[in-house]
């Protein structure tokens, strides 16, 4: 055979190659990080939600999600464990510094058209009348029926 012909084969066989070792590699990143688990850390699952960890078992995990609610998870549902700061922020809200100077950006569109430059602008823009338009004549009946015609055919 020729080298030619057998070159698409090696370089599929390569990248396959590459890309277990990628994944396996992904896999003891998190198998290593769910070992660091203790009771008392903060973790977040694969869910999304927020948990202290109560217990450790073999294949399970029992989180506290509330205050007295504990609920028992996989080890594998565990998606991250936080570093104590970092739950502290995100569940509790301690550490969060609101004197940052970024711009506040408001909840709702109100704030932007209210003030002086809004008002200008309001009085020289058309009003749009967005009312209904298609109403019937007073001597016209409204199902398009003349007087004493049934519906019977």
């Amino acid at each position: 055979m020729n080298l030619v012909t057998l070159l698409p084969f090696i370089v599929l066989i390569g990248a396959m190659i590459l890309m277990t070792r990628s994944a396996k590699k992904k896999q003891q990143a998190a198998a290593q990080m769910r070992d660091q688990m203790t009771p008392g850390t903060g973790v977040r699952t694969i869910g999304g939600m927020y948990a202290t960890v109560k217990e450790i078992g073999d294949d399970t995990v029992t989180l506290e999600v509330a205050p007295g609610v504990h609920a028992i998870y996989a080890k594998n549902a565990i998606g991250a464990v936080l570093e104590d700061a970092e739950y502290n922020r995100i569940v509790h809200g301690i550490g969060d510094d609101l004197t940052t100077d970024s711009p506040v950006v408001p909840d709702d569109a109100s704030s932007l058209t209210e003030g002086p430059a809004a008002a200008e602008t309001e009085d020289e823009a058309p009003k749009l009348d967005l009312g209904k338009k298609d109403e019937p004549k007073k001597d016209e009946p409204k199902d398009g029926k003349a007087d004493g015609e049934a519906d019977a055919k």
